[in-house]
Parts: C-alpha cells; structure tokens; sequence
C-alpha cells in the first residue's frame, strides 16, 4: 500500500507545484484523491511531503495500475482514461477560477491569458503532452513551401461516410457531442471521453457566445477550440466571417479559421459549429499571392489568388466589416456557380455543393482572410468525390482533408507508424515489397518510390531510407491537396479561375 499512497501524495504535490491547487488545499484534495482510489491509509498518514517533480504520466500509471489490481476499474485504454480524468479532476480549478484568472491576465495582455489558459489545461493533462509527444512530425519540401507531415497516434481515423452519417443520426446522449457546452465536469463513459479536467473560456464573437478551449489532440503549438453554445450544425456565411475576425481583433496573435460546412470538404464534426485557431504560422499562410486582382465595389480591400495547391483567395484589409461584406459577396458568388468543364456543379436540386473553407489572421493592424473554393460533388469514378483524396493515395491518407489539412498540416493515421517502419525494414532487406502482405496496400505506390530513388533497395543506411520515405509520405500529401482543389494550379485551372473572378466582377 506504501507505493500508492506515495503516489497519492506526489499528484497532491505535483498539483501543487503546478498551481493547480495551493498548499492550503493539499489535505482537502489529497482525501478527495483516496476516495477516488478507494483508500483507507494508516493513522499516522499526512499527504504533504509527496515528489511534485515526479513525471505525471508515471504517477497516474501507478495508480491506475493499483486500480486495476484492486478491481476497482477493469484494464483497458477507455477505462483507464475515464479514470484517470476523474483523478486529475480533483485538482484542475473550477471554472470560475479559471474565467477569473484569464480575466485578469487578459486585461494585461490577451497573449498572456492564452499562456496561462495553456499551461493550465496541459498541467492538468487535458492536453495530454506526453502523448503527444510520440505522434511522428516531420517537414516536407515542396513548390509551395514547407509542409508540416504528422502521423497522429491520439485520434482514431475516420471514414468520409461515417461524418457524413452523424448528420443525419438524431441526438439521443448526453452530452449531444463532444463540443457542446455541457461536456464541462462530464464523467464520461466507455463511448464517450470524460471532461472533468476540460474548462471554458467564454467569448462574445459578432454578438453570439461562444467558449474557447484547447484540443487534446494539439496537432500544433496551441491548437485551440472555439465552439458555439449552440448545438447547431456548421454553417459557413457572414456571421462566421465576423465571428473569425472578431476572435483574431481580440486576440491578434493567434490565427483561426473554420472547416467547410458540408460533408466530404468539411472537418470530422459537422453537427456542432466551431472554429480551430492557435499560436502557429501554417505554410499557407506564408505562401505569397501569385496574382492579384480587384473585386467591383470592393477597391479597398486587396485581394489575390494565393499560390497554393489548392484554389485560394486571400482578402485584406483594415476594415474588418468590409473585409466580412466582400467575402460574403465571394460566397454567395461561389455557392451558385458551375463549371462542368472544371467538373463540377453548384446543386443538385436542393443539395449544395459549393463552399468555403475561411482562415483569419492578422497582419499588424490590418486583416487577413483567406477562402479556399470547396466542393463536394461525386462521380461514378470518384464516389467519395471528385475534389478529395483520390483512391490512388487512400493507403496514405483517406479522411476529409479539413481546415488544418488545407493550410499545409498533414494529419495521418496512426496505422502508417507500423507501416513504414515494415517499409524501412522491407526496403533495407532488399526484399519485392509485392510479396509482403502487410505491405499490399502500400506495395504499387512503394515500386514507383524505388524507381524514384533505387538507392533504398538493399541499402544499410537508415536515415537514408527514412529521409526517403518521409519525403514520398509528404509528396503523397502534396497530391492530396492537388486533387482537391478545384481549380488546378495549371494552365487550363488558371483559366477557370480567371472566368469565377469575371463572375464576381473582378
């Protein structure tokens, strides 16, 4: 018993040591913590004392070892997250703290409150760091600039048709989804993640609440959530542009933007309205305007077709009510226009097929918005549709290319770790990857990497094939973006763009 009641005393005092909690609250939240475990200590037990400094991940393993021993929760991923949630739950503030102390440090400066509102949620392990440490990161080089790659080992991969379906399935649970308002406290269950440690920031955007928290996933430097208090499904129109410029007016150092609101183009949740920001410049946002051009009506705002495998244009200005006109002006354009020598059409009777995919961010004083043309339409030869990953790269990467995807961050699923590691050994053995059934998937497009680059059959060189195999993995991805872009970065995908900015009075 001495080891986890040590444990019991080192996660009192790394809460301490963390701030999530002050020395005064150590006994309080020490006998909150045996409760938990279902523990009764000796007489001459005290919680102080305990290593705050200890890793976090190795203290909640001994205790959710000793659970598990004692039956008190059964083995397995699910149950040990609920459980460990419920423990860090214990120590993580209750909102109003939180909301106080943003407040506060926002009144210093908004880059402050986010530091704090940060910290806090990776020290109290809603950000789960040390998983996300082991996700596999690298940089690609391509004519477009520096795509971030990542094979992402915290988030399921999703089928195109399963987000589609979740549309369209009526809402029975509590809570509805995993980004309305009330998964704040939530104990969870074995189909549905526990959030005592998740906590809100509220906002005010274009006049509608909405609440900014940060994701567990974190695919980059403090990837934030800003969810609708309303469980309403995802709508792309002017009140999301105000809304977007409204969050980087009031908090200039971060970016935002929102996925497209319609299945195949959008993100993997479509039923709660919300928007993905945070402290990191994607490749696309430094990738420069390759041509420009003037929208009638709309002299003061600068605007241009960004240089970018996908089909992008990029508003700025200082007025960001004009910025909002001009872009709903673009949208409104976009959602009734056909091109069926580009391949598509904008309805199918009442069905929609066009949008946008927005990012906003700022620019010293002035504001940035980009528009990436979205759309969605199918064909006998691309039934999970035309402008989507097309089925000759599903083996790398088969999921709705969303607003993170679209600005130059390749999320990948996990399966490829496994995958190109056997790749690696395949290739360095000098063995036909065609007779390795693991690889079947994988074995076309790797035959065409070694035609690329004979040097990694047979070679001894790790880093070698390793390099070779990260770039070709980014290259794929690179294909990807090709593929959904509606207009194509080439000469006759330039002219179809040309003829939608004559039809917006450009």
């Amino acid at each position: 018993m001495k080891m986890v009641l040590d444990a019991v005393k080192d996660l009192t005092a790394y809460g301490i040591s963390r701030h999530l909690i002050e020395p005064e609250d150590a006994v309080y939240a020490g006998n909150q913590l045996l409760d938990v475990m279902k523990l009764e200590p000796p007489a001459d037990f005290t919680i102080e004392g305990g290593n705050g400094s200890r890793p976090l991940e190795e203290i909640l393993k001994e205790l959710l070892d000793d659970a598990v021993a004692r039956g008190i929760i059964e083995d397995g991923v699910a149950t040990r997250d609920l459980f460990d949630t419920r423990l860090m739950g214990v120590l993580t503030p209750r909102p109003s703290q939180v909301i106080s102390k943003f407040r506060q440090y926002d009144q210093e400066s908004p880059e402050k409150a986010t530091d704090y509102f940060y910290q806090l949620s990776c020290d109290s392990d809603y950000v789960r760091t040390y998983r996300i440490a082991k996700d596999r990161r690298w940089k690609t080089a391509t004519p477009y600039g520096d795509f971030d790659i990542t094979i992402n080992l915290s988030k399921p991969e999703k089928d195109p048709r399963a987000i589609a379906a979740a549309l369209k399935k009526k809402q029975e649970m509590y809570p509805k989804c995993l980004l309305c308002r009330q998964n704040e406290g939530y104990a969870g269950r074995l189909d549905h993640p526990a959030r005592q440690t998740i906590r809100l920031i509220p906002l005010t955007l274009d006049g509608a609440r909405y609440y900014m928290q940060y994701s567990p996933y974190s695919y980059y430097h403090e990837h934030c959530i800003v969810l609708s208090e309303k469980h309403e499904p995802m709508h792309i129109d002017r009140h999301a542009f105000a809304s977007l410029l409204d969050f980087v007016g009031q908090f200039p150092h971060y970016m935002i933007g929102s996925n497209a609101d319609i299945p195949i183009v959008g993100g993997s949740i479509l039923t709660h309205e919300h928007f993905q920001g945070g402290k990191y410049e994607f490749a696309m946002a430094k990738a420069p305007v390759r041509q420009t051009f003037t929208v009638r009506g709309f002299q003061d705002i600068q605007a241009g077709i960004v240089k970018w495998p996908m089909s992008v244009i990029r508003l700025d200005g200082e007025d960001p009510k004009r910025l909002c006109e001009c872009a709903d002006h673009i949208l409104q354009t976009w959602i009734h226009y056909s091109d069926e020598e580009a391949g598509f059409h904008a309805f199918d009777g009442d069905v929609r097929h066009n949008t946008v995919t927005p990012i906003a961010r700022r620019k010293g004083n002035a504001y940035e918005l980009d528009l990436v043309l979205r759309n969605n339409c199918t064909s006998e030869k691309y039934p999970l549709g035309i402008f989507h990953p097309h089925p000759e790269y599903h083996h790398i990467k088969r999921e709705n290319i969303g607003l993170i995807e679209v600005m130059g961050l390749a999320v990948l699923p996990s399966r490829l770790l496994k995958d190109m590691e056997l790749m690696k050994e395949t290739e360095m053995k000098g063995e036909d990857v065609m007779k390795v059934p693991a690889l079947e998937a994988h074995a076309p497009w790797l035959k065409e990497v070694e035609a690329r680059h004979p040097e990694i059959v047979g070679s001894t060189d790790e880093n070698l094939v390793n390099n070779v195999l990260q770039q070709e993995v980014g290259t794929v991805f690179l294909h990807v973006l090709e593929d959904c872009g509606v207009f194509k970065d080439t000469e006759t995908g330039r002219a179809q763009f040309a003829r939608f900015l004559q039809a917006l009075g450009a």
